[in-house]
């Protein structure tokens, strides 16, 4: 044997042998895991399954919360679906909300086409949808009270609507702004005297509400958000009473701080507790900002 040659197995001898890949512990994702995972974020896209309900969902809300390498595959999962996780609770469930670019996200005017609505009246039922949100939650500390529930009846959020539009049209007097501008320009200035010319009901001659009436559009809204989870129907008073559920909650407490949100409840126009509204004086020097959405809880 070569000195040369000697010497290359007596340094190929000193290195460590190469070693087998190590083997799985017991924190490796296994494809169980993931189908979990997965499992957990479907149930979280069903609104109206309470956790209660049902004994899987129970015992994997139950493994995200005590175990925290599950609770992270469960939260990459819903990132790549494009969804935010707001709260994994019993209340609440794996309470999840749809990112602009998810495929779950709802846009205006798909809501505009699943409710048959003139595309003309998109902003209108945006305002309902935010008048809705101000009226259940019209108070910082009512959504941060976990065992808050907001109250509201659809002629409550009509008049509500109608009470913010006064303030804005006597805003606008003040103001030396009264003056039409283009239907649609942005903001609630240009919102209220669209919803204020619009007929609160128009009734059809069996005594049926319009659709395109103020309370055919907040209706459409409620329904909208009963059928999401959000809101749970309680009777027929004042053209049907509702109240809020966790996930509506959580969904609102998320957007809350909306400029259009902000700009509506800072007009003075609050609700009361029988679902309907009463209109307060506005704060000294409220110079608000005009906002260019009103569409909780939807995507532009």
């Amino acid at each position: 044997m070569s000195e040369t040659h000697a010497e290359y197995t007596d340094a190929w001898s000193e290195q460590e042998p190469p070693q087998p890949p190590a083997a799985s512990t017991a924190s490796a994702v296994t494809p169980a895991d993931a189908a979990d995972a997965a499992r957990l974020v479907s149930f979280g896209l069903q609104p109206k399954l309470l956790p209660a309900r049902d004994a899987e969902y129970t015992d994997l809300l139950r493994r995200y919360r005590e175990d925290p390498a599950f609770a992270r595959l469960a939260d990459a999962v819903a990132t790549g679906l494009g969804l935010v996780v707001l709260e994994v609770s019993p209340r609440a469930g794996m309470a999840v909300t749809a990112g602009e670019d998810s495929v779950f996200a709802v846009r205006m005017g798909d809501y505009a086409r699943r409710a048959n609505t003139d595309s003309a009246d998109r902003f209108l039922h945006g305002l309902a949808h935010l008048a809705v949100a101000a009226m259940a939650f019209p108070r910082p500390e009512d959504l941060a009270d976990d065992a808050y529930i907001g109250r509201l009846t659809v002629n409550g959020v009509d008049a509500f609507v109608r009470q913010a539009c006064l303030r804005l049209e006597q805003r606008a007097e003040e103001q030396g702004e009264n003056t039409d501008p283009a239907s649609d320009a942005p903001g609630l200035e240009a919102a209220w005297r669209i919803y204020a010319r619009r007929s609160a009901t128009g009734a059809t001659k069996d005594a049926r509400r319009l659709a395109g009436s103020t309370t055919g559009i907040v209706g459409k809204a409620a329904a909208f958000l009963t059928d999401s989870g959000f809101l749970q129907r309680t009777g027929d008073e004042g053209g049907g009473s509702y109240r809020t559920t966790a996930r509506y909650q959580l969904q609102v407490r998320d957007m809350a701080g909306s400029a259009a949100m902000a700009e509506l409840l800072e007009l003075g126009v609050v609700p009361v507790s029988d679902g309907s509204a009463t209109l307060l004086p506005p704060p000294e020097g409220d110079d608000l900002e005009l906002a260019a959405d009103a569409g909780l809880p939807f995507h532009a």
